[in-house]
């Protein structure tokens, strides 16, 4: 026999991989060769375990989760019960220094998801981190550059689950293939209304099972309240809602929902920072965030449309409708796209293509064949799994959604700062109001900060 054709033996294989150096013999987990490895599994911490950590759970249960972390016991014990090998911990700059990670899911509150990202990334840690990613322009720039120093060996992935859904593609084909004409303005919007009247008083100390001054983290003292947890008496929760709308916890609709919505708009328009943003609302509170708002970005031309103005409306603000017997109401968090030849209406699960009358007769339109239709995503957590342990490709990494975070925050601040923003995304800067700059971040508790190489010091 050639030798070429010669069968290689498990014996002969050893004599070659010893003759070639042991280096073959150690694969990282992350290899694109062992990623399909059956018992290939990541050492994960999850960090946050209740609240949206309860949907994660059954796919968790494919990987090992190593650790997990959260300020109350009973959420540590009910998360423990599910992952009984996990070591436990109260407090994640702790948890992060944990030796044998190699991803880390986040659930927190969402004042603690850009310094927990930036740690965890300067760790060498993949993450899944729950929407929004940042809640300032200056946390979602750190993120986003932090991951970016580290694309070529780390997963992100943003917890925009809805990303996923197919009608994100199929909004994506139809606006890139023209059938509503020349694309000049995005209307977003979602009706969700949530008042409060602000912080709440102190009702005594904290229960024992829970260690509020780890909730409170980098933010600023308040006294305890059980008002910031859901149905707190008979299994306190970490519903969003109860705290998302505090300028120290969360940053409203922006970053609830509209990191959703505008993730079905910013997908299909390839935007990056926006030039300019203006916006308007309610009356502005020291303590909670805007309940009605709206907020328009400028966006400058690219490779396939023109400048575009995008727009974001909530908490009852809405766009005009395109038409008296289209009720844009009766779509609780949509998007619509206007071009020169039409609109296009959709909301996560489906569109409607409404083209401006006759002269409007799509003949120069033309449906994409099956092949170039764009492929499922498939599981929105299956994928960062797989993206961990190979491509290290996901939908929503934070490049892609940092940009869109950045922009949501700044429509905060420019409905604080009361006026039109001129704005340098390649500096971060608005330069056309000095003062307005300092809305672009926000004050930490001694103890923490940004820099993650610090997190550990503190403790």
């Amino acid at each position: 026999m050639h030798p070429e054709k010669r069968p290689l033996h498990r014996r002969h294989f050893l004599q070659a991989t010893l003759a070639t150096g042991a280096g073959l013999l150690i694969l990282p987990r992350t290899s694109l060769f062992g990623a399909a490895r059956p018992g290939n599994k990541l050492n994960l911490a999850l960090i946050g375990a209740a609240g949206r950590a309860r949907a994660h759970y059954l796919g968790l249960a494919s990987e090992n989760v190593v650790a997990i972390c959260d300020v109350d016991e009973n959420n540590l014990a009910e998360a423990r019960a599910k992952f009984p090998a996990a070591k436990t911990y109260a407090d994640w700059r702790k948890c992060l220094e944990q030796k044998d990670l190699e991803a880390v899911l986040c659930c927190t509150p969402d004042h603690h998801h850009a310094l927990i990202a930036i740690a965890a990334m300067n760790r060498g840690l993949h993450v899944y981190m729950e929407k929004p990613i940042a809640l300032t322009v200056e946390e979602a720039r750190l993120v986003r550059a932090t991951y970016l120093k580290n694309k070529t060996k780390l997963a992100t992935q943003a917890g925009t689950q809805r990303h996923a859904n197919p009608n994100f593609a199929r909004v994506r084909e139809i606006i890139r293939d023209g059938a509503i004409g020349e694309l000049r303005n995005v209307f977003v919007w979602g009706n969700r209304q949530l008042p409060k009247p602000g912080y709440y008083p102190s009702a005594g100390p904290a229960p024992a099972f829970l260690n509020w001054d780890l909730w409170l983290g980098p933010s600023r003292e308040h006294p305890f309240n059980p008002g910031y947890f859901e149905n707190f008496k008979k299994k306190p929760n970490g519903n969003c809602l109860q705290w998302n709308m505090f300028w120290d916890f969360g940053c409203g609709q922006v970053g609830d929902m509209g990191a959703h919505t505008m993730d079905l708009a910013w997908n299909a328009i390839d935007a990056g920072l926006p030039t300019a943003i203006e916006a308007r609302g309610d009356p502005f509170n020291p303590d909670v965030t805007p309940v009605k708002m709206e907020a328009h970005f400028d966006h400058p031309a690219n490779s396939w449309r023109p400048a575009i103005r995008v727009s974001w409306y909530q908490g009852g603000a809405m766009p005009a409708s395109p038409k008296p017997f289209i009720d844009l109401n009766k779509i609780d968090h949509g998007v619509m796209f206007k071009g020169t030849k039409g609109h296009l209406v959709a909301d996560f699960a489906s569109r409607l293509l409404l083209p401006f009358g006759d002269t409007a007769d799509l003949t120069y339109y033309k449906p994409r064949a099956q092949e170039p239709v764009t492929p499922p995503i498939g599981d929105f957590q299956q994928e960062w799994f797989n993206a961990c342990k190979g491509s290290l490709k996901t939908c929503c990494n934070f490049d892609y959604n940092g940009t869109m975070t950045e922009q949501m925050a700044l429509g905060l601040v420019a409905y604080r700062a009361g006026k039109k923003l001129d704005y340098d995304g390649a500096t971060g800067r608005i330069t056309n109001d000095s003062a307005a700059n300092a809305l672009l971040r926000r004050e930490y508790r001694a103890g923490w900060s940004l820099n993650a190489a610090n997190l550990a010091a503190n403790l």
